[in-house]
């Protein structure tokens, strides 16, 4: 195990929500180097699942703002990670607004997780790794568990004692801990033509709009999206016809 983890405050965090938004609840766990183990948790009646994974992480560093070993934390929202390690400098920059011009989401929770990352100094310094949810790594599964009852109002008990006699198997950490690459948009490839049969007549449409306007309401009407030339032959066939059917421009 990598012995920095060891001399560190161990933290893993998530957040849960039902609807998002909806009724959310956010977890914690947290174990120190003297070998100390506390489980956090709560939740709200409306919020979002990002709002609940900012909790979760802002909650587990106030509760050790007071002591000064380094923060190893592991969480499996990228949102938080990149916000706070990445992004929000440059939504300061802009005056709180995104990329796109928005306004950034839960800037006060943006600021609150700030302040206590920057109050604690080199010294203890918070190390964010990610971990991937729901494969089986015993923190992340235990905040997962403790989040969802929150979200549902359900009891659930959290521990607080020696770490010899904690159930789950805490340092049991995930082999790679590093963010997954940012996968580039894809643009949506736009359709060769719309078919469209209406009392066994086909027509070629050049857009959505028109062929809709030829299938709305007509019983047994078919229609279908044809992404190339080879494709209308596929869609014919589909539909009990030849390939030479005559087909009519709409």
């Amino acid at each position: 195990m990598n012995e920095q983890v060891l001399k560190s405050i161990l933290i893993f965090t998530d957040g849960a929500c039902s609807g998002n938004p909806g009724p959310g609840g956010w977890a914690a766990v947290l174990v120190s180097p003297r070998g100390e183990v506390r489980e956090l948790g709560g939740g709200l009646d409306q919020t979002t699942n990002n709002e609940m994974e900012l909790m979760a992480s802002i909650e587990a560093l106030k509760r050790v703002r007071e002591i000064s070993d380094p923060v190893v934390l592991y969480t499996d929202s990228t949102y938080v990670i990149r916000g706070i390690t990445q992004w929000i400098w440059g939504w300061r920059k802009k005056g709180w607004k995104n990329a796109a011009g928005e306004d950034v989401s839960h800037k006060v929770l943006w600021e609150k997780l700030s302040s206590l990352v920057q109050a604690r100094g080199p010294q203890g310094k918070v190390t964010w790794l990610y971990s991937r949810g729901h494969q089986g790594t015993p923190g992340n599964e235990r905040c997962d568990e403790i989040a969802v009852a929150f979200s549902k109002k359900k009891w659930i008990d959290l521990y607080s004692g020696p770490l010899v006699k904690y159930p789950i198997a805490i340092y049991d950490l995930p082999e790679d801990g590093s963010l997954p690459e940012i996968k580039p948009k894809q643009e949506k490839k736009a359709a060769y033509c719309y078919l469209s049969k209406v009392g066994g007549v086909v027509y070629r449409h050049s857009d959505w709009a028109s062929c809709e306007r030829r299938v709305k309401g007509q019983s047994g009407a078919l229609f279908k999206k044809a992404m190339s030339p080879s494709e209308i032959g596929e869609i014919l066939k589909s539909w009990g016809l030849s390939e030479n059917t005559e087909i009519k421009n709409g």
